[in-house]
């Protein structure tokens, strides 16, 4: 197929190189489906790996002449160590999330965190930074989050104050260790393909130190103040509509409703009240309640609460004050609970709309809002398609709530969940994570080999079993990498980063090293609050390399790639501006109740201080020869 393009447009444009324009043209696809959204973007990344199978931009298979790998196929991507690191710690991290170790710590918390605000968080943002250094951070967040509203709630602290600075620890106790960002291993696997030195698991700690007590001295002194003071959902929510219940009745002969709608009769005297259901004969009935006539013996679910309703609850029944003529038999009476969720990167219910997911029909719970981008909706919000990161405020039976967490559709915000210790297992998952740790830093194995010996003995020790170590696995973020370390290798090989490379030299080549290693780390943070983290590090990382071939410092031409790959892991990882940019920032966006603009509010200054810090200490740490 190649060779019939060329034959064509060759006469057009003499020298035309297929590889290259086809490679630059899907990165642009690539890049504009990010933006758009016009798919996930693990979909995405692999629809790549078909459209340069399709093209033929790279071969299959690895080329090899006389035992010598002339070209790499696409599909020894799958080789590369990185990715499997990666479903390998979420593996880890579940172990110890099942065995209790890290809600044990979180119970900690409470205990010790006061009722001091400034205390609060120092006390969180430190035990949570230590986490994230060594476990994947989502998890940590996940387990946090109710435990800091909870928190919140009992000492009247605003939780708008704390969730913000929660995310921003989780990240920076990333930026610690090898193992303690995504990014850092897929950087780190890329620049190894391409002739670097790995490196160990606390090379980066020297520098990522320093960023955590900056950052935390800049969230307890200046961010906090610019935090907004918001009440979360269910505090919007009006505090008479949380006193409900939830009551069936038959309509028996001589009521007054048969022959009516409710419109008319039930709902004009008890406007607050809402018919959830009509059934007749074993049927739910769909027709509009103002047009829907109401037979002897249908059977109608309501919902009833607020000021009017204090005296429904009467000994354990239901009774309509002053409307003797309604006839009502009383069925069935069940309390209602109300809770908030967020809906998760791996649930069921994203892309499908509440009547599609049929919480009602399925499960008995109703939704009443749904936060979204600092927006609360309580009305019409039947049609909105579901995603990762909403906040649900819902109602229902006690028992369908722990049905729905069964299946992992959501996390709950409302309750700490009830995780029991067991203290044979917690101590053999801490075991195994203190045992790859010193394993890596003595490299007594490479990290990949370490992380996979790690999991491996998580399930073997039933710390977690089989099929939760599959479940753990965020596969849609390991595809999305496979994809776009594919697509990297693309641009490596056909000569499209080379010619980035040497169109940004044309700009930039009387430039220090210094000033490209603080364009290089601006570059990587920039493009990582707009698009996936993991694909910015696959994608900038060959160029990046290519670009310190091409420096020159202290009269010689070219100088050690290693510090413009440090600058390219913190670039990447320190991504506060958005709630966009990382996964842990989109957690806490609804459930703080906050809007898009206090991330960059907060989140830029940092941003910059991380950034000038950087570029003044990466070459100090790591210098250019």
């Amino acid at each position: 197929m190649q060779a019939v393009i060329i034959e064509w447009i060759q006469p057009f444009i003499p020298g035309f190189d297929l590889a290259i324009a086809s490679t630059f043209l899907l990165l642009v696809l690539v890049v504009v489906a990010f933006f758009r959204e016009w798919g996930s973007p693990d979909v995405v990344a692999l629809a790549s790996i078909g459209f340069m199978l399709l093209i033929g931009i790279l071969p299959v298979a690895d080329q090899v002449e006389d035992g010598v790998i002339l070209e790499r196929g696409i599909f020894s991507v799958f080789s590369n160590g990185a990715p499997i690191t990666i479903a390998c710690m979420f593996v880890l991290s579940a172990g110890l999330e099942r065995t209790g170790a890290i809600a044990a710590i979180g119970r900690f918390f409470s205990r010790i965190a006061g009722k001091s605000e400034i205390r609060v968080l120092l006390v969180m943002m430190t035990m949570v930074a230590v986490l994230s250094a060594f476990v994947n951070n989502t998890p940590i967040v996940v387990v946090f989050l109710p435990i800091v509203l909870a928190h919140a709630r009992a000492t009247g602290l605003k939780a708008s104050k704390l969730l913000i600075p929660l995310s921003f620890a989780a990240i920076l106790g990333g930026t610690c260790t090898l193992t303690g960002s995504s990014t850092n291993l897929i950087i780190d696997g890329v620049a190894q393909d391409l002739g670097q030195e790995p490196f160990g698991m606390f090379e980066l700690t020297k520098l990522g130190i320093i960023y955590t007590a900056v950052g935390f001295v800049y969230l307890l002194l200046v961010g906090r103040k610019l935090l907004p003071s918001r009440s979360s959902l269910s505090e919007l929510i009006d505090s008479d509509a949380t006193r409900e219940v939830l009551t069936q009745f038959q309509v028996e002969p001589g009521s007054s409703l048969v022959g009516e709608t409710l419109v008319e009769t039930l709902l004009k005297d008890y406007p607050h009240a809402q018919v959830l259901e009509v059934r007749r004969r074993g049927r739910s009935l769909v027709t509009p309640l103002n047009e829907l006539t109401i037979h002897e013996k249908d059977r109608l679910l309501i919902r009833v609460y607020g000021e009017e309703f204090k005296q429904l609850k009467d000994e354990g029944g239901i009774r309509f004050e002053g409307q003797p003529d309604l006839n009502l038999t009383q069925l069935e009476t069940r309390d209602l609970k109300m809770i908030e969720g967020i809906i998760g990167p791996r649930s069921g219910m994203v892309g499908k709309t509440l009547k599609e997911v049929g919480l009602r029909r399925n499960f008995g719970i109703n939704v009443l809002a749904i936060h979204r981008q600092g927006v609360n909706l309580k009305a019409d919000f039947d049609s909105v398609r579901l995603a990762f990161g909403d906040t649900l405020f819902m109602e229902g039976p006690p028992e369908a709530f722990g049905k729905l967490q069964e299946k992992s559709d959501f996390i709950s915000i409302s309750d700490v969940a009830e995780v029991k210790v067991n203290s044979k297992k917690v101590w053999i998952g801490v075991g195994i994570a203190l045992l790859f740790v010193i394993g890596a830093s003595l490299k007594i194995l490479t990290i990949p080999a370490l992380a996979v010996l790690a999991a491996l003995l998580m399930i073997l020790t039933r710390c977690v079993s089989a099929q939760q170590a599959y479940e753990s696995v965020q596969w849609n973020i390991v595809f999305l990498i496979f994809g776009m370390l594919a697509l990297g290798l693309a641009m490596d090989q056909s000569g499209a980063a080379q010619l980035l490379v040497d169109g940004i030299m044309a700009l930039c080549g009387d430039f220090s090293p210094f000033v490209i290693l603080a364009v290089v780390y601006l570059l990587s943070s920039t493009l990582t609050e707009l698009i996936s983290n993991n694909a910015v590090a696959a994608l900038l990382t060959p160029i990046v390399i290519g670009i310190a071939g091409k420096v020159s410092y202290a009269g010689e031409m070219g100088v050690d790639p290693r510090p413009f790959i440090v600058a390219m892991m913190f670039g990447c990882s320190a991504s506060f501006a958005t709630p966009i940019g990382y996964q842990t920032n989109t957690y806490v966006y609804g459930a703080g109740g906050y809007k898009f603009n206090d991330f960059p509010k907060v989140g830029i200054p940092l941003n910059l201080i991380l950034w000038v810090i950087a570029s003044v200490l990466i070459p100090v740490f790591w210098p250019f020869r």
